[in-house]
């Protein structure tokens, strides 16, 4: 086995502090740990660390928090732990040419999509809401754009019809883990993997998501209103108007076999058997979990026991409702 590597590990959200409990796996020596500053959270404001804050901290881990690694004395400060490789996985910082020169083998990236589709913020929520049947994880060598470095290594993953960003984003944090495993096991057994560029004619990019993006257009195809509920559960949650009141919707499903001539988002059913919603295309949504305001998430059944009269056959959901 080869020596160990001084290795900085920079990441912030839980898909990446997977990564960094892989690499704490190995037998190489985690030299720092680099993750944005603790943010203000919940109604009380208290600083709250990230998650690979709190990994690194319960490890005893050396942590660094800049507000920005383009400052001299940020870079310093890296240069100064001596460090063979960086791995960066959702840091959220830019990493500028300084830095990424620093390591003797570079710095890599472990990204949530099969390159170069889906570079940017949100790639696990852009391939739901396209409906790609695939994604999975990219080991890329990093440069000075933005996920444009060159391929080392791809796990492919399945994103089945239930799938939502929640359920698909734990699988690829594990895989990522994995797949940086496999990258490090090569270079220790002195065969590492041969960058690929990638090519810029496949290239996509997943914009960051925004709060507005979760309002749900009932004028649009059942299949795109529930891509889009499954794509933005946890975050930020598809939502709609009802009688004045912002409902979000956790979970929903197409009603398979049936169409309807009502007009988009007008109430159709709401029973037991399901709260169905008509969608642009003549496609019918059921809502199947849904949270009033200052409430929690509920079972469709369970929000109509409460509240049936905010969901009366021929109410029509929406803004323009």
């Amino acid at each position: 086995m080869a020596s160990p590597l001084r290795i900085i590990f920079a990441g912030t959200p839980a898909f990446a502090a997977e990564s960094l409990r892989a690499l704490l796996h190995t037998h190489h020596e985690v030299v720092g740990v680099y993750t944005q500053p603790d943010r203000p959270v919940g109604r009380g404001r208290e600083l709250k660390p990230s998650p690979v804050k709190e990994l690194a901290l319960a490890r005893k881990l050396p942590i660094f928090q800049p507000l920005s690694l383009r400052d001299s004395g940020a870079q310093a400060e890296l240069a100064e732990l001596d460090a063979d490789l960086m791995v960066v996985a959702a840091y959220g910082l830019i990493l500028p040419k300084t830095v990424l020169e620093t390591p003797r083998l570079g710095c890599i990236n472990v990204h949530g999509s099969l390159l170069p589709r889906w570079r940017g913020a949100a790639p696990i929520q852009r391939a739901i809401l396209t409906g790609d049947k695939e994604t999975g994880i990219t080991i890329m060598q990093m440069d000075v754009g933005l996920d444009t470095g060159a391929m080392i290594y791809k796990m492919s993953c399945p994103i089945s019809e239930h799938d939502t960003s929640a359920s698909l984003h734990d699988r690829l944090a594990f895989l990522g883990g994995d797949a940086l495993l496999t990258v490090l096991e090569a270079i220790d057994n002195d065969e590492p993997f041969p960058p690929i560029a990638q090519d810029e004619a496949l290239a996509t990019y997943a914009s960051k998501l925004t709060k507005e993006e979760g309002n749900i257009h009932w004028k649009n195809s059942a299949l795109d209103i529930t891509r889009a509920v499954r794509a933005f559960n946890a975050w930020p949650v598809a939502y709609t108007q009802v009688q004045g009141q912002i409902v979000r919707v956790w979970q929903a499903h197409i009603v398979t076999g049936e169409k309807t001539t009502a007009p988009a988002g007008m109430i159709i059913r709401a029973d037991k058997q399901g709260l169905w919603i008509a969608a642009g295309d003549g496609g019918i949504v059921a809502l199947d979990n849904l949270q009033l305001p200052n409430g929690k998430a509920l079972r469709h059944v369970d929000i109509l026991n409460s509240r049936k009269e905010l969901f009366q056959i021929g109410t029509t959901l929406g803004e323009s409702a």
